[in-house]
């Protein structure tokens, strides 16, 4: 069975397990280039779902590719100040950099553009290399050189409207951006291969999340779209990450499509907020860390 990537992410979407007697109130809309929906169960739900627009309007507005914002700005100055937002962003993926032995590096962006233009390849792998980035109050990209946060920046949304939800003392909701992140709970999460369609579910609380990458869910010239700094080839169809937060389940899900089982065994026990990491092989086996 061959599934569309958001007909296969929808049938992922969970079941919240709710109080008895309780109602839940709900959103859809779309950010950051990925469905949203976010289930929320409590008084003042409805008021909350009025205002999540224009949380979700402030995080497109540091984090999206699609359209201009304070990335796309700093991508075309080469050099600018960073939000807090954006700090916390980058210094995450300073952090996924080195957890992953370099896998996970943001500065692939122009090598993506190569490929889905139709570029010059080779000019485009010399500006990858995320230790020429130099971090601080002020970001300083090395020449040629230009970010996606694709990798993580969904993650680190669902993290946002989640905590956001949890200020307004909300304690039961699901932020659902391609990456769940719970309040509460339990919540019933599928886990999906494009091939192989449903194969296992997870059931989140508290404050965990779940992240899930499948690199030919999406085809670049015909190449898997989530890309190596050093063109190796994913091992995995989908892996499916378990963490504390959002954004470190969805930076790791993306770069583990490169690791072998006895790495991620390593870095779970490397990474106390790390949870178990699920792995669907070509054949549409299914494997738990």
């Amino acid at each position: 069975m061959t599934l569309p990537r958001r007909r296969f992410l929808t049938i992922c979407a969970a079941a919240a397990v709710l109080p008895r007697g309780a109602r839940a109130a709900g959103w859809q809309g779309v950010a950051l280039g990925a469905d949203v929906s976010v289930t929320l169960e409590g008084a003042g739900a409805d008021a909350a779902l009025v205002d999540l627009p224009g949380l979700l309007e402030r995080i497109e507005a540091v984090f999206s590719l699609y359209r201009p914002s304070e990335l796309t700005r700093l991508n075309a100055d080469g050099a600018g100040p960073v939000s807090d937002w954006m700090a916390q962003a980058l210094a995450l993926c300073d952090r996924l950099h080195g957890l992953t032995g370099g896998a996970f590096d943001p500065t692939v962006q122009p090598l993506w553009r190569a490929l889905a233009g139709g570029g010059d390849l080779a000019s485009a792998r010399r500006a990858v290399g995320w230790g020429r980035v130099r971090l601080g109050e002020t970001v300083t990209l090395d020449k040629g050189q230009a970010l996606t946060l694709n990798g993580m920046a969904q993650g680190f949304a669902a993290d946002l409207v989640r905590d956001w939800l949890a200020r307004r003392g909300f304690t039961h909701a699901l932020v659902d951006m391609g990456e769940q992140a719970a309040l509460g709970g339990p919540f019933h999460i599928g886990i999906a291969d494009p091939a192989a369609g449903l194969l296992a579910s997870r059931s989140l609380r508290g404050g965990r999340a779940l992240a899930t990458s499948s690199p030919r869910a999406t085809l670049i010239a015909g190449q898997p779209h989530i890309l190596h700094p050093q063109g190796l080839p994913p091992l995995w169809s989908t892996v499916a990450v378990e963490a504390d937060s959002a954004a470190l389940a969805d930076g790791l899900s993306t770069a583990l499509v490169f690791a072998t089982p006895a790495e991620i065994a390593g870095l779970r026990r490397a990474v106390p907020e790390l949870g178990p990491v699920a792995l669907v092989d070509g054949s549409g086996d299914l494997q738990t860390v």
